[in-house]
């Protein structure tokens, strides 16, 4: 599982930082990507990494602010051109507005889709558990923006135990039938009487990953029961230590802030994004320096930065 940003700029493109986006890579669990908002050049960065445009299945989108999503339509064109691969419907999940956004785009520009877009509209009242697999839940909750926008937290579900083969060898179980059954918690006997008990051959089960994706936001508690123990909590930095009154009334957040929601909720990782086009490569490292006085485990992410789950 994999976090790669392909975005990380706020407002407007600037020479080192494209607009908001971001997948999830989930090819190792699900073999498919997810893709957090899509603002314009999102698909020319695609281009720069080695993500397939039809392993996106999912796209969740924060807001309808131009920056977040105006390089969707042109995704989802481009994502059709793939014709020599096969070509699979697409989610779309996201406030209220943004089927009539896409849709009245593709009219309007003629273009038509091999593919069905599957849209999930929600409103405040209509959050919490959006999504659910056999694998995965994805919840989402209001932020405190200028305009409606939410925060994602994707968790992972517990993982089954593995099975010890090297040890049920050992043990004289033949490969083959009983290993299906032991795996599937059945105890077994050998036929020179041995009982196998199962849940001696089978490791604890080990705990999902959680991964919290906040939109554009104000320091908020919603944003902390999103993060709530999550491996890695992403959130905003459009400003920097002592912008407190300029983000508030932008409807944003500072590093430092940032760093106090991640200290709340407990998160392990902070990866700081949606940086203002006023910090250089210098002014970021500083945003950094004094979030980790706050949260240690900090970083500033960069377009193209991709960030293992582990």
């Amino acid at each position: 599982m994999q976090l790669q940003f392909l975005g990380t700029g706020a407002g407007q493109p600037a020479k080192g930082r494209n607009v908001s986006s971001l997948v999830l890579k989930l090819l190792d669990e699900i073999n498919e990507v997810w893709m957090f908002d899509c603002g314009e050049g999102t698909q020319r960065q695609i281009l720069e990494t080695t993500i397939k445009p039809r392993k996106v299945s999912k796209i969740f989108i924060t807001h309808l602010h131009g920056d977040h999503v105006l390089g969707l339509p042109g995704f989802l064109s481009s994502r059709a051109f793939q014709s020599s691969e096969e070509q699979t419907d697409i989610e779309i999940y996201g406030p209220k507005g943004i089927k009539s956004y896409v849709m009245s785009s593709l009219r309007v520009t003629g273009s038509r889709l091999p593919y069905r877009i599957h849209f999930h509209e929600f409103e405040g009242d209509s959050l919490g558990k959006i999504m659910e697999t056999d694998k995965f839940e994805v919840y989402a909750e209001e932020l405190n923006h200028s305009i409606f926008c939410v925060g994602y937290r994707v968790v992972q579900k517990d993982l089954e135990g593995s099975l010890d083969a090297d040890a049920l060898k050992a043990a004289g179980v033949p490969f083959g039938p009983l290993f299906g059954k032991i795996k599937n918690g059945q105890d077994v006997v050998l036929e020179d009487g041995t009982k196998i008990i199962a849940k001696d051959f089978i490791s604890e089960p080990k705990k999902g990953k959680v991964v919290t994706i906040l939109g554009d936001t104000r320091k908020t508690d919603a944003s902390v029961r999103l993060g709530l123990g999550a491996d890695v909590l992403v959130h905003e930095s459009t400003y920097g230590k002592g912008d407190e009154k300029l983000a508030k009334s932008h409807g944003h957040s500072t590093n430092m802030q940032a760093a106090q929601v991640a200290k709340a909720a407990g998160a392990k990782r902070l990866l700081l994004n949606h940086i203002s086009p006023r910090f250089l490569a210098k002014d970021c490292r500083q945003l950094e320096r004094d979030a980790a006085k706050t949260f240690e485990n900090v970083k500033v992410v960069f377009d193209l930065d991709e960030v293992e789950i582990g």
